[in-house]
């Protein structure tokens, strides 16, 4: 019997029109993977509220689901219960090998494991994204692992111990993994040169209210103070995604339209909003207030039509508290509507500034001067074109918010990159007056 071809989706887009109206912030599509993979350091029940409905999500709990965890969905409401032994030996291992994530399931599984495989990881294209940071932050905590040819082998050893671990690199997962394999060492465990971004702060709350002690939470060094079990019934909800609602600030930026962005995570889009203001970008606080979690600080933001300039100094990022590497590619479109030359450095990844040319073919004045930098010279007027989504989350949403500024159709070719990330985000633009449609082939 013939394998059924599975169906792509894509967006056909009539641009170059302002937009106007609300769009509210979902909770945080990194934050979510965390606290999934965290679920099954839980005995008790885990229910997570607020969940993104993503594909990054789906793929996860296609893998929790081929192990024994009994996930249920209330609307975005997520229950999960795991059983009493993981069934590991029939793990999803296509769903595996979808997402970068599933790394981040050594840290819980060597509690419940002695020794097991996981496929390498997948998820966006960006070159070589060594995992050696994670082998060494575990290896510390006395779990050994092989990389064989398209898996990790994992032995969790015999006493895993307390150390103190000094991170290869400032990385998320890698502080994420070894977060979650402190929790369940009995004693001190610290972590030095950890990243304070918001899911890791996120993970580390989720910890907290599970019974770890964690001191330095948002900070660089993180302590924590281990159960051996953890039986909890628990709910908890992430915080919102300061790269969606950077998402809509680039979306507002380049098609110069006012709109109103609810549920930002100010504190974690501090500086990007200040670069935004000395370009020129003009926007309103209208409230602030906290998240139902307790500990988000939240702000509803009003942008207004603004005349931009491009920055004399280089756009770059930087570990929190400075700009977000993911969202960094949002100041590509933004930029080529600044009048003047913006060099952007993307030093983190080795091939997404070479993503960053598929703008050219709408008519953005893009120089590549190396596969880490380009110039981008504005303002410039943005035309239609049909383009196939590179397969990785933000190269492929800047494509997006480029053809919403251009003035004709436009189509973009299988969106399951921007799937990954964002929940039903066709519908979401078409409150805000973009003229989009679905297309099924």
């Amino acid at each position: 019997m013939a394998t059924p071809v599975k169906k792509t989706i894509s967006f056909k887009i009539e641009g170059g029109n302002k937009l106007s109206g609300t769009v509210t912030t979902n909770t945080a599509k990194n934050s979510a993977v965390s606290l999934l993979c965290a679920s099954l350091l839980n005995k008790g029940k885990t229910v997570l509220a607020k969940m993104p409905r993503i594909e990054e999500v789906n793929r996860i709990l296609e893998v929790l689901e081929s192990i024994g965890v009994k996930v249920t969905w209330k609307e975005n409401d997520l229950t999960l219960i795991r059983p009493k032994k993981l069934l590991f030996e029939n793990l999803d291992i296509a769903a595996a090998m979808r997402t970068r994530s599933v790394i981040m399931f050594m840290g819980p599984l060597i509690h419940e494991l002695k020794r097991f495989e996981l496929p390498q990881a997948g998820g966006c294209r960006l070159g070589s994204r060594t995992v050696r940071p994670h082998f060494f932050a575990l290896e510390k905590l006395g779990v050994t692992i092989k990389t064989l040819e398209s898996s990790y082998l994992i032995d969790s050893g015999t006493h895993k111990k307390n150390q103190e671990i000094v991170l290869y690199e400032s990385g998320d997962t890698v502080t994420e993994n070894a977060l979650m394999a402190a929790a369940r060492i009995n004693g001190k465990t610290t972590i030095k040169f950890a990243s304070a971004n918001y899911m890791v702060q996120d993970l580390c709350h989720f910890l907290t209210a599970l019974g770890v002690h964690i001191d330095g939470i948002g900070t660089t060094t993180l302590t924590i103070y281990g159960k051996e079990d953890i039986n909890t019934d628990i709910r908890f909800s992430p915080g919102e995604d300061p790269i969606e609602s950077m998402l809509f600030l680039s979306i507002a930026a380049t098609t110069n339209s006012s709109i109103i962005i609810k549920r930002c995570p100010t504190d974690f889009l501090e500086i990007e909003l200040l670069k935004l203001e000395k370009m020129g970008f003009r926007y309103k606080t209208l409230k602030r207030y906290v998240s139902e979690n307790g500990y988000t600080n939240l702000a509803d933001i009003k942008t207004l039509p603004s005349r931009l300039v491009a920055l004399e100094e280089k756009i770059d990022a930087r570990p929190f508290p400075g700009l977000n590497i993911d969202n960094l590619p949002f100041f590509v479109p933004i930029a080529t509507q600044a009048k003047g030359q913006t060099l952007i450095h993307d030093w983190v990844y080795e091939n997404r500034a070479i993503y960053y040319l598929e703008l050219s073919k709408l008519g953005a004045d893009i120089i590549l001067a190396d596969p880490h930098r380009v110039y981008i010279n504005g303002p410039t007027k943005f035309k239609p074109a049909e383009v196939i989504c590179p397969p990785a989350l933000r190269p492929a949403a800047i494509i997006l918010i480029a053809m919403l500024a251009a003035s004709g159709t436009s189509v973009l070719r299988n969106v399951y990159s921007i799937n990954r990330g964002y929940e039903d985000l066709a519908n979401r633009l078409r409150k805000l007056g973009v003229k989009i449609k679905m297309i099924r082939s």
